[in-house]
C-alpha cells in the first residue's frame, strides 16, 4: 500500500515537471519569433513616410520660391548698347504717295533706322526696241505762266505725257501746288530749305542722283523721316534721248537698290536728267513701274554764279503759280532758300493748297 502511493506520487511530480518545462519553451519560442520576424510596413509607418516626403516636397518648392524671391529683387543688368532700340525723329512722319518703307525698329543699320528693303531687278522689256519707238529727243519745256494761267506749252506736254503716265500739270482745275526740287550737289541750302518745309508743314520732293545720297547720307535720311519724297534722278545723270534700254534701267535700279538697302525706302518717281527724254524713254519708264515728273514753273535758278537775291526768287515764282502747278527749284539756291518761306506764305494767300505728288 505505501509502495503504491510512493509511486503515484513520483508519477504526479514527472507530470508537474514535464508541463512547467512545456510552458517555458513554448514561451520562449514565441519570443524568439517576434524577434527575427522580418520587418514589415504597418499602415502607421507609411502614413509616416508620407508625411516626411509632403514635408520634403514643401521644403523644395520653399526653396524655390525663396530663390525666386531672391533673384526677383537682384537688379537686373542693363542691356548691351548695340540692341537697344535707338529713337528715331517722328514728329512728322506723314508717308504719302506710292513709296515703299522698311519696318521702323530703332535698330536697323540704315540711315532712316527703317529695315532694309529687298534689292530689285527691274524689267528690260523690249531692250532693243524691236517695236521701234521713237527716239527723238523730247527736251522739255513749260512757257511762262501769266495771270494764273498755266502757258499752253504745259499745256499741251501734259497731253503728250499722259499716254506714258508721266506728269507735268495737274489738269483737274484745282488751286494745287506740287513743290519739286532737284538735287546734284550741296553747297548748304537743303537745310535751311527743309528747316522751312518743317516749319510750314509742308511736302516736297527732292529729285536726287546717286552720288548726291552717297555725299549726304543725313540730308536724305531726314527727307524720308520728315515725309518728303525722294525721288529718282538716275544714277549718273546721262541724257536718256541717247542711251538704251538697257542703260536706262540700270540707272534707274541703281539709285532705287541703294534707296532701299540703306534708307529701307523706295518711291516710284522719276525725273528725267535736263528734261531731255523721248517716246522710247517715256514708255520704258512707264513699263518698269516709274512715273515721270516734269514740270510747269521754273526760273534759271540753278545758276549760282548769278544770285539775284531773296526779292527776285519771290517775285519770279509767285508770278508764274497758276492752278495744278508742277513747281521746280533747285536746292543749290540760295535766293530760293531764302525766299520759300515767304512763297509759302504767299501762295496760301492765294488760296493754294502745297500737295505731296
Amino acid at each position: 500500500m505505501k509502495k503504491a502511493v510512493s509511486i503515484l506520487l513520483t508519477l504526479t511530480l514527472i507530470i508537474c515537471f514535464t508541463a512547467c518545462g512545456n510552458e517555458s519553451e513554448s514561451s520562449t519560442i514565441s519570443t524568439e519569433a517576434t524577434t527575427t520576424a522580418p520587418t514589415t510596413t504597418s499602415p502607421s509607418t507609411s502614413e509616416e513616410a508620407d508625411e516626411s516626403t509632403s514635408a520634403e516636397s514643401t521644403s523644395d518648392e520653399s526653396n524655390k520660391e525663396t530663390q525666386s524671391t531672391v533673384q526677383s529683387t537682384q537688379p537686373t543688368s542693363s542691356p548691351i548698347t548695340e540692341t537697344t532700340p535707338v529713337p528715331v525723329p517722328m514728329d512728322r512722319i506723314q508717308f504719302t504717295g506710292n513709296a515703299e518703307y522698311g519696318q521702323r525698329t530703332g535698330t536697323s543699320a540704315t540711315f532712316t533706322g527703317l529695315e532694309p528693303l529687298p534689292e530689285k531687278t527691274l524689267p528690260i522689256i523690249d531692250p532693243d526696241n524691236l517695236r521701234g519707238l521713237s527716239t527723238t529727243a523730247h527736251n522739255h519745256s513749260f512757257g511762262v505762266s501769266k495771270g494764273g494761267v498755266p502757258h499752253e506749252i504745259s499745256v499741251n506736254n501734259q497731253k503728250f505725257y499722259e499716254k506714258y503716265g508721266g506728269l507735268c500739270l495737274d489738269t483737274s482745275g484745282e488751286k494745287v501746288i506740287y513743290l519739286t526740287f532737284d538735287c546734284g550737289y550741296e553747297n548748304g541750302c537743303t537745310g535751311r530749305i527743309l528747316d522751312t518745309l518743317k516749319e510750314k508743314n509742308v511736302p516736297a520732293a527732292f529729285f536726287v542722283t546717286l552720288s548726291h545720297v552717297k555725299s549726304n547720307p543725313d540730308l536724305i535720311a531726314r527727307m524720308i523721316n520728315e515725309g518728303h519724297i525722294v525721288g529718282n534722278h538716275s544714277d549718273t545723270h546721262p541724257n536718256f534721248s541717247t542711251i538704251s534700254r538697257t542703260r536706262m534701267v540700270e540707272e534707274i535700279q541703281n539709285l532705287d537698290n541703294y534707296l532701299r538697302t540703306k534708307f529701307g525706302y523706295s518711291a516710284p518717281y522719276f525725273r528725267f536728267p535736263e528734261g531731255a527724254c523721248s517716246e522710247n524713254s517715256l514708255e520704258l519708264v512707264q513699263s518698269i513701274g516709274f512715273k515721270s515728273v516734269f514740270w510747269s514753273t521754273a526760273y534759271a535758278d540753278w545758276d549760282v554764279n548769278n544770285p539775284k537775291g531773296k526779292q527776285y526768287a519771290f517775285d519770279t515764282v509767285t508770278s508764274r503759280l497758276h492752278p495744278g502747278c508742277v513747281l521746280l527749284l533747285h536746292a543749290v539756291s540760295y535766293d530760293n532758300a531764302d525766299a520759300l518761306g515767304d512763297i509759302i506764305d504767299y501762295a496760301r494767300a492765294q488760296g493754294y493748297v502745297f500737295k505731296s505728288l
